[in-house]
């Protein structure tokens, strides 16, 4: 990196203005801490805008639900791969986040003072509370800069984290960014807390915005913690079709089917019935991936979400209902073409429930992290939950790590500059031909090698190349796990190895860095995190 132009600090730098990211901001400047915000976009333009289903929380007045049933349905999505016990943390921990979220000005959908709830697939119940009919994660979002807005948060917009920076004991000290003109800036911080999104810009449709290019799995990764699930992509089943195209794509929210739409192929046939016991409320790897297949055997480029029996459907989904206007489709008449899309990023950083990294001084929250909530397959509507309690954690983590003795003006030592880049394009094409919903070893291998060979070293000189150093560390990282794992499983289905093996039953790949920056695959999850 070029000499420093700017340099600042504070207690807790947090890159990401997510959920998780602005959740422990907040709580950190109430506890009093010096906060920076660090955001490659504007303040509201990352992932959480886009969440259109709502947050999956048991209140405690529907009938026949509980606490219990929510670990038991995010057990049995998750394919055998969660963590049991911060499944049951970060469940039991929900009621409290939304209470706070609401309390912060979040304005859920209700009748009365009762909350109203929908149901997606995979849960046994009605438990998911939502905004604004089909529009949860923007008025999260709205509700959560608008506080930020009143703090004392300091937000650097238009900033690229390149990497956190660490003393000679290993331990975090800052973090380097670019802004947009290019030029180098240094936070010193004891604190770097990565809430930056998942990766879904790896493929070439996604339903992800462009900021999703999996930075902080990348940053993490240079600075010693570890990865773990990178290969478990959840693709999202439904999807609004309009013809092949590259770039984010509207979604059409898992709880069109939670109220009753029915998917149907182009002959009309109800193709779900008999696949799984839940029809078309399976867990959404059963979905996306009997989606694929159905298109496959017919030929077909997309299938078809029949809404038609549903009343209201404008008024109750609001935004899925203005994607279908603008294409000429009218969801009350027309079954709605849909089609699967690269939609979360089940794997990422490996931390505990309290964001806490193997690197001292590095945490990670939301869709960047790995705290063995999702497994092999996110539940739907578990990503706003997740953020939201482990972003509250995350502060109180940060405020006693603070007591531990460090050097008074640690000198900070920078990772080599020099990083594997290849072209996006390529490395989109490749990912999305060969290491989608189905994979094999002969795919795997003409995807690793296409990376390659569009690789070269480079020093990032700004966003965009910070971007693609990033993209390409994750799609060999992705390529290793997906190569390793010789079976099926959640959102990661082999092919060549069509069915579950007992041998990887509760066997979690971690992905760690050897000397030269390449991903190494090992196992063991969660060794090493405080």
């Amino acid at each position: 990196m070029s000499t420093t132009v700017w340099e600042a600090s504070a207690d807790l730098v947090v890159v990401g203005s997510g959920v998780a990211g602005l959740t422990a901001a907040l709580d950190g400047v109430r506890a009093g801490l010096r906060v920076v915000v660090v955001t490659k976009d504007a303040i509201d333009a990352g992932s959480t805008r886009w969440a259109q289903g709502g947050v999956a929380v048991v209140l405690g007045d529907i009938a026949g639900d509980s606490v219990g049933a929510h670990v038991a349905d995010t057990m049995a999505a998750g394919g055998g791969l969660n963590d049991e016990t911060a499944v049951a943390e970060i469940i039991g921990a929900g009621p409290g986040a939304v209470r706070r979220l609401r309390e912060r000005g979040t304005l859920f959908d209700a009748r009365g003072t009762r909350l109203e709830r929908t149901r997606e697939g995979g849960h046994s119940a009605f438990r998911v509370v939502h905004a604004g009919g089909d529009a949860t994660g923007a008025e999260i979002e709205r509700a959560l800069v608008a506080a930020a807005v009143n703090s004392e948060i300091t937000v650097l917009t238009g900033c690229v984290a390149v990497d956190a920076l660490r003393d000679a004991s290993g331990r975090v000290g800052g973090l380097s960014v670019l802004d947009d003109a290019g030029r180098p800036g240094l936070l010193r911080a004891p604190a770097v807390l990565l809430a930056s999104g998942g990766y879904g810009q790896l493929y070439s449709s996604t339903t992800n915005p462009e900021t999703s290019t999996g930075d902080g799995v990348a940053l993490a990764l240079r600075a010693g913690a570890s990865a773990s699930d990178l290969e478990f992509v959840q693709f999202h089943p439904t999807v609004l079709y309009t013809g092949p195209a590259v770039g984010r794509r509207p979604l059409v929210t898992e709880a069109v089917r939670g109220e009753g739409a029915i998917l149907r192929d182009r002959t009309g046939h109800a193709f779900m019935t008999g696949v799984h016991p839940l029809a078309d409320l399976a867990p959404r790897d059963v979905v996306a991936a009997a989606i694929t297949r159905r298109m496959a055997e017919t030929g077909a480029d997309c299938m078809y979400l029949d809404a038609t029996g549903l009343e209201g459907f404008a008024a109750r989904f609001p935004t899925v209902s203005a994607s279908c206007a603008e294409v000429g489709i009218d969801p009350r008449t027309d079954p709605i073409p849909v089609t699967p899309a690269a939609h979360y990023a089940c794997g990422g950083v490996v931390a505990g429930t309290d964001g806490r990294t193997r690197v001292p001084g590095l945490y990670a929250a939301g869709e960047v992290a790995r705290t063995g909530l999702h497994g092999a397959n996110r539940l739907a509507s578990n990503s706003l939950l997740e953020g939201l309690v482990v972003g509250e954690r995350v502060v109180r983590a940060v405020l006693e790590d603070r007591a531990l003795p460090r050097p008074a003006s640690p000198q900070l030592i920078s990772p080599a500059p020099a990083v594997a880049i290849a072209d996006r394009g390529v490395v989109q094409r490749a990912m999305s031909t060969c290491a989608a919903i189905g994979r094999d070893a002969t795919g795997l291998a003409a995807a690793s090698d296409a990376v390659e060979q569009a690789t070269s070293t480079a020093v990032p000189i700004d966003r965009a190349g910070v971007e693609d150093a990033a993209l390409t560390l994750l799609a060999q990282g992705v390529l290793a796990a997906a190569g390793t794992r010789r079976e099926s499983r959640g959102c990661h289905v082999r092919t060549d190895f069509p069915g579950r093996d007992d041998v990887w039953q509760r066997e979690s790949l971690v992905i760690t860095l050897d000397e030269a920056g390449l991903p190494v695959v090992g196992r063991d999850a969660m060794a090493g995190v405080a």
